[in-house]
Order: C-alpha cells, then sequence, then structure tokens
C-alpha cells in the first residue's frame, strides 16, 4: 500500500524548506540543519530532486538551490513518486490468487479506497501549503516582513 516511506519523507523535507521562501537559495548544509537531516542525505536528495527538474542548483558564492517551478506546480506525489514504488503490488491479506481470481476479498474495496484516498491526497496537496511558513527545531510560525 502506498504511503511513503522515510526517504520521501526527508526529500518533502527538503523541498518544504525551500518552498518557505521560493525566490531565496539555500545551501544543502542550511537545509540539513534546519529540517534536521545528515548534509550527506540532503546533498544526496538534492542531486536526485536537480536531476527530476524539481529544484535548481547555483554552485559557488551566492549559490544555493531554488524550486525550479512555482511551489504550487509541485505536489507531493512529484517528489515521492521518486523514490517509492507508487503503483501497489497485490496486497491481498488472503494471500496470492484470492483478489483477481473470482470475487475480491471481503478487504478489497476498502484497501483500494485508502489507496485512493492518499493518492488524491499526495496529488492535490502542492508545496504551496509551506508557502510563507517557518519551522525552526520545534516551532512552527509565519515568517514576518522586516520593517
Amino acid at each position: 500500500m502506498f504511503i511513503y516511506g522515510k526517504t520521501s519523507s526527508n526529500a518533502i523535507a527538503v523541498m518544504s524548506y525551500l518552498a518557505e521562501d521560493a525566490a531565496r537559495r539555500a545551501g544543502s548544509g542550511e537545509i540539513a540543519e534546519n529540517r534536521g537531516i545528515s548534509k550527506a542525505l540532503t546533498a544526496k536528495l538534492l542531486t536526485q530532486l536537480a536531476a527530476a527538474g524539481l529544484v535548481s542548483g547555483q554552485p559557488g558564492p551566492g549559490g544555493g538551490y531554488t524550486l525550479a517551478k512555482k511551489p504550487s506546480a509541485i505536489c507531493l506525489l512529484d517528489i515521492a513518486s521518486l523514490f517509492e514504488q507508487i503503483e501497489p503490488p497485490s496486497l491481498c491479506p488472503f494471500g496470492h490468487g484470492w483478489c483477481g481470481n473470482g470475487d475480491p476479498c471481503p478487504l478489497h474495496d476498502t484497501i483500494l479506497g485508502m489507496i485512493d484516498k492518499n493518492r488524491l491526497f499526495m496529488q492535490k496537496t502542492t508545496l504551496a501549503v509551506f508557502v510563507g511558513k517557518s519551522r525552526v527545531r520545534g516551532k512552527i510560525g509565519r515568517k514576518t516582513k522586516s520593517r
């Protein structure tokens, strides 16, 4: 059943940081520290996200990463599908050969409903939900404009 795993969770955390202020570049070390992810893993995720066209990076002084698209154009499924098998295998609790061979098992419709709801959530939820939000080590708040 597709929900998403730790790697996707970390990739979404990285992307959510970039979405908070989509106009600003952020270095991998800054993102790693803010999200509590190792620097090595953050750099690896950013490389994969860049290869998929979801982030763009600029090396050197003043460099860093930004989203390659508007936050509203990137959904959670775009990110998770890079790291997860999103098409579920047969998960019939009655074992191989039950569902798909005659009447489905008693849980078939419930399981498919959960999978469909999760997919819809992942498709409809974009990085726009993170714009203007800030999370620093356990505190969530709105970013305020300096005067």
